[in-house]
């Protein structure tokens, strides 16, 4: 034995050097600007295993003590190549370098991005350069408006930025904006968000087969982030467009260790209409505008701890004013009235990131989210009597409602192996719901104050889930989200498990499948679907129980040539528990508590299919998008028990967008939309009515009369579709870039359904009328770098 114990050592000592693991990680970042590149690969070719970085860039790979060939890479970036003998855990920050624009526009994408490799499905992220260049309404580039391009993706009116997703509503999508929560996200009664498209860094939609990191609500995920801020020196870009104008400047506080980022936008409709208006009515005024401010700062302490603190503050303001006098009988009245509406957010976060080792990295982050809506109306008069003391009366009305959050969460990613990607974390939110609260101040009457009571819960989340590579066809994503709200002095509780897969049968071809189930404590009231701001955010109570539903989707995914990404899912999704406002119910009638508004526990159904065809390489690119779908819903007290078809139950939805580089001074992009029309409610019949005080009938132009619903939805508005293009020229200058762009919005002027009325024709005689917003509307926007 003795003889044999060298050789034996000779033998071991190199497989275990070998079986010995080290880990590498770090950074991968924008070369240029030091910005996270989200979601950017590191791939290791010998043992065709990789990794991505996570929401703030960092990344980590465990390899066995070898020579290393690590491959990195980013859509729209100059891969980077690194070899090296790995012997210990070893940091590396990569610094990437975005594609120079020679003739054309050439947009790589690694095999590591390529559709058919992810195991996840439904998930789409669009690059925010592709946003911005796609033709935007009245020049606004909106984040939302090019999200509604997606497969499965519902816009609901003309011109709104609201989201249906997979026959979801609005109060279904978790907005996140450096993941806090935006309640409201429409400026403009819905026409615009709140995006600010020259502060964002990273934008991802999420239509099922959710991750358990994520919960709260049934539909979908927006997650956005917004830049950490130029590490390297300042820049800044903007725009001066027909209704808005912006501007984002960011830069170093301390090179390479802390940065800034200021981002502001305001439309300026009030101001170039007042000069109109006073011409037109001596005393009185009008006007609306709204704004946006986005402030960040990022600071490295050391290679292992970084901090961040953003907010975003926005408001909408419409109003209306007058201002005069009159005298009578020697008594001088001075007046001033003010009606109007104002709503808008605020969003704090507060994160730490640390790397706790090679492989596990922690965010910890407390949040403050805030929306409120506010209707307001208030007189002030003042009487002047020679030889008389003043006289002065004043009252002013307030309607209020929102909701707040304060919130803390912990997050981590542990990341073992190449095989398993783990995260799991915990957060707490403490809500205030305050449904709609009418108070009036008076001279001459008490204070009153009338509504619904403020309502105050928690909700609690725990959760955990593993990317798990099996074998080199077989990747899967498992987890469970687990919740709970209190209200009441009621606990909710759920467990919600998730799972979605991914199975090559080649290199280029892939079959999927998930199944996903959800909890949503709160709801939204909503009388239209217009993102108007008198949508109520109510809580779930011990007599409205929360929302649940659970989705399965199978699919296939391929690349074609390496230029082509096809996808192709069908899925069924399953709703309880959703609410409605009952027929004739508003959020006006505060006399009445919100829950004796609402149709309750009511079910809901979606399934459908979808197509998307992409090309991300050339000067050419775009996607083809397709959706056939069915949406329905029911209520025991709604359209006597039976199903319905959902107002935005669109059967068919097909959405073209294109983009196209001619040189390095000229492109091009165009949008087709084709849907089928909303369902609306009509009446089959209508009666005159009976005036009471004398037993005479009305002759039924202005009286009361009778309409007779046959059944709720049963009628289609006309086919929406719309043609939008735009054009930009660019010139670079010596202290940046200026470009030029004319917008075509609806270019053949399609007069598109926003709803229907019952109105007369010459003679008298009652017909359905369409009403319709915009026609061709052509627009021209200013741009600049710095």
């Amino acid at each position: 034995m003795r003889q044999f114990a060298p050789a034996l050592i000779c033998v071991l000592i190199p497989l275990f050097a070998h079986a010995q693991k080290f880990t590498v990680s770090g950074h991968l970042k924008d070369q240029d600007s030091g910005e996270s590149l989200i979601g950017a690969t590191a791939f290791h070719a010998k043992s065709a295993s990789g990794t991505s970085a996570n929401t703030h860039g960092f990344y980590s790979i465990t390899l066995p003590r070898d020579s290393v060939f690590l491959f990195y890479s980013y859509v729209g970036y100059q891969h980077q190549v690194i070899k090296f003998y790995l012997r210990k855990d070893t940091s590396i920050n990569i610094f990437l370098e975005s594609s120079t624009v020679l003739d054309e526009v050439v947009v790589n994408a690694s095999k590591a991005d390529a559709i058919h490799e992810i195991n996840r499905m439904s998930t789409i992220s669009i690059p925010v350069y592709q946003i911005k260049a796609l033709p935007a309404f009245f020049g606004e580039t909106d984040v939302m408006k090019v999200l509604q391009l997606m497969p499965g993706v519902q816009s609901g009116s003309e011109g709104s930025s609201g989201l249906y997703v997979r026959g979801g509503g609005p109060d279904q999508n978790l907005i996140l904006l450096d993941g806090v929560p935006v309640y409201n996200a429409s400026h403009l009664f819905g026409f615009f968000s709140v995006f600010n498209a020259d502060a964002l860094n990273h934008v991802e939609l999420i239509k099922g087969g959710f991750p358990a990191r994520y919960g709260g609500r049934l539909s979908s995920v927006i997650d956005i982030n917004m830049k950490d801020g130029n590490m390297k020196e300042v820049k800044g870009e903007g725009s001066i467009g027909l209704i808005a104008s912006k501007i984002s400047v960011e830069g170093p506080i301390q090179k390479d260790k802390t940065s800034f980022l200021i981002s502001a936008r305001r439309t300026y409709i009030d101001i170039l209409a007042q000069p109109i208006i006073k011409a037109a009515s001596e005393g009185y005024n009008a006007g609306y505008f709204f704004y946006d401010l986005n402030v960040k700062v990022n600071h490295i302490i050391n290679n292992k701890n970084r901090l961040y603190l953003s907010t975003y503050t926005g408001d909408d303001k419409a109003y209306a004013k007058e201002k005069d006098f009159y005298v009578d009988n020697n008594t001088r009245t001075d007046y001033r009235n003010e009606f109007g509406l104002r709503w808008g957010n605020i969003i704090t976060a507060m994160r730490w990131n640390k790397i706790i080792s090679p492989k596990l990295f922690g965010n910890f982050t407390g949040t403050f989210s805030r929306y409120r809506f506010e209707i307001f109306d208030q007189y002030e008069e003042t009487r002047t009597t020679p030889g008389q003391p003043k006289e002065e009366t004043f009252y002013k009305n307030r309607y209020t409602s929102g909701i707040r959050d304060w919130a803390a969460k912990a997050d981590f990613d542990f990341l073992p192996s190449p095989d398993h990607y783990i995260r799991f974390g915990a957060n707490l939110i403490a809500h205030k719901f305050s449904p709609g609260v009418y108070t009036l101040r008076s001279n001459e009457e008490a204070d009153t104050t009338a509504g619904a009571a403020v309502t105050t819960t928690e909700e609690f989340a725990l959760y955990a889930e593993d990317d798990w590579k099996i074998s080199t066809s077989l990747k899967l994503n498992a987890g469970v989200h687990a919740s709970a709200f209190l209200v009441e002095n009621r606990w909710y509780r759920s467990v919600q498990p998730r799972i979605s897969s991914r199975f090559l049968l080649s290199n280029n071809f892939s079959l999927k499948a998930s199944f996903s189930t959800m909890t949503q404590f709160i709801h939204l009231l909503t009388n239209a679907g217009l993102g108007l701001p008198t949508d109520l955010w109510v809580p779930s109570t011990a007599k409205v129980k929360p929302q649940q539903s659970w989705q399965a989707a199978i699919g296939a995914a391929k690349t074609y040539k390496g230029i082509y990404e096809i996808s192709l899912e069908g899925y069924y999704k399953e709703m309880t528990n959703l609410i409605e406002y009952e027929d004739g119910a508003s959020y006006i009638d505060i006399e009445e508590d919100w829950q004796d508004k609402v149709a309750m526990n009511g079910r809901g159904e979606s399934y459908g299919i979808e197509f998307l065809l992409q090309k991300k390489t050339g000067a050419f690119t775009g996607w083809l998008g397709y959706t056939l779908s069915w949406t329905n819903r029911q209520f025991e007290t709604l359209n006597f028990g039976k199903m319905f078809p959902y107002k935005y139950d669109n059967r068919h939805d097909i959405n073209l967008a294109l983009t196209h580089t001619w040189n390095k001074r000229m492109d091009f992009s165009m949008v087709w939309i084709y849907t089928t029309g909303n369902a609306i409610t009509l009446p089959t019949a209508i009666y005159e009515g009976v005036d009471e005080s004398n037993n005479n009938q009305y002759n039924g132009f202005g009286g009361n009369e009778i309409n007779h619903f046959e059944s709720r939805n049963g009628y289609r508005m006309r086919d929406y579709h719309r043609l939008d293009l735009s054009f930009s020229w660019w010139k670079e200058k010596k202290w940046g870039q200026r470009k030029w762009t004319l917008g075509i919005y609806n270019v053949y002027s399609r007069l598109n359904p926003f709803f229907m009325d019952i109105g007369y024709d010459k003679n008298f005689n009652k017909k359905f009328v369409q009403y319709s917003l915009f026609p061709l509307i052509p627009s021209f926007t200013y741009s600049f770098k710095f």
